[in-house]
């Protein structure tokens, strides 16, 4: 991510906006901080739309290790505790 003060970006804006378009995000820099990333509606979209819960977990980094063997995802049986479901009575 190619980073721009802010006078430069200001400058040269078309040139920003053609590479945000062409090689993804942009940062721009006030005051020698962070200040504001520009980004295609492609990319922005990519990142705010929500995708629904499948493709989601098949695009996790756990699917590939989960698919290489690498995530043992196996629970043991287990019955639980034996518990007494008798009434208790309160005072009154």
């Amino acid at each position: 991510m190619r980073r721009w003060k802010l006078e430069e970006a200001k400058n040269r804006f078309s040139e920003l906006v053609r590479r945000a378009l062409a090689h993804g995000p942009q940062l721009v820099t006030r005051n020698g901080r962070d200040a504001v990333v520009v980004l295609s509606v492609q990319d922005y979209e990519r990142l705010a739309v929500p995708r629904d819960l499948v493709d989601f977990l098949r695009q996790s980094p756990f699917a590939d290790a989960l698919a290489a063997g690498e995530l043992d995802l196996e629970r043991p049986r287990d019955l639980g505790r034996d518990l007494s479901l008798r009434s208790v009575r309160r005072k009154s």
